[in-house]
């Protein structure tokens, strides 16, 4: 499984304050209580009470629905709107009575790069879209911080081949709002608009399950609950990836 491979880039991984974390845990979880977030540009959002984190989002010029709650997993999805690398606002609501994958995103972190091209990434936003799925990539790094770049994110748009919309949160309002700590990290919104998964696309950083054991694809399983009508057996899960590069407080 690519062992060498691993080997080689798990030195710059951690000089990059990316991390390896460990098998998914904490199934149950409201999105918003996320783990201790590492490394560069970690989450202002962690250790925040609730009431902080919904002030903020309405503090930061209204950009999510106004009064909205963070993110909790069985209850509605934080309306929002953001741009797109266009210049293009694109809201939520805007496609009300679709089901809605979120994915954060930084160009520049090495486990976005692989996910995108040797990972589950690589197809998998294309063949969900063709079967109905709104697929949207939210960027949340803040300027100064790695892939916050509008260059280099329409590069890798390219060289991923992205055909979703790419969406650019500089500071941040988005991504506390529902909890992100990774990149990537996922989220799975009904049609009706309920948040019915957070968390990583598997247990597999790099192709790779911690301690062994086999892979478990948590969001390709919600997204069959879902079309099944099916409760998500797994609806939280442990994150994988580079810390999102939030606007550091102070």
């Amino acid at each position: 499984m690519r062992t060498a491979a691993v080997l080689l880039v798990a030195l710059p991984l951690a000089l990059s304050g990316c991390d390896k974390s460990k098998a998914p845990e904490g199934a149950g979880k409201p999105a918003a209580k996320a783990d201790k977030a590492d490394g560069p540009g970690k989450s202002a959002a962690v250790g925040d009470s609730k009431a902080d984190a919904a002030g903020d989002a309405v503090a930061n010029n209204n950009r999510p629905q106004d009064g909205a709650s963070p993110a909790e997993v069985g209850k509605p999805a934080p309306d929002f709107r953001l741009t797109d690398l266009a210049g293009k606002e694109v809201r939520l609501s805007d496609f009300k009575g679709k089901p809605v994958v979120l994915e954060w995103f930084n160009p520049g972190c090495p486990f976005v790069k692989y996910a995108h091209t040797e990972g589950p990434l690589v197809d998998m936003a294309s063949k969900e879209s063709e079967q109905g799925i709104v697929w949207l990539a939210i960027n949340s790094g803040a300027e100064g911080m790695q892939g916050f770049e509008l260059a280099d994110n329409e590069k890798m748009v390219g060289e991923f081949g992205i055909k979703h919309p790419v969406l650019r949160d500089p500071d941040g309002v988005v991504g506390h709002l529902y909890g992100a700590e990774k990149t990537p990290h996922m989220y799975l919104i009904d049609d009706k608009g309920t948040l019915l998964y957070a968390g990583g696309i598997d247990n597999a950083p790099f192709g790779e399950v911690d301690g062994g054991g086999e892979r478990i694809g948590y969001l390709d399983q919600a997204l069959a609950a879902m079309r099944g009508g099916k409760p998500v057996d797994t609806p939280t899960a442990k994150a994988w990836g580079c810390t999102v590069k939030y606007a550091k407080k102070g």
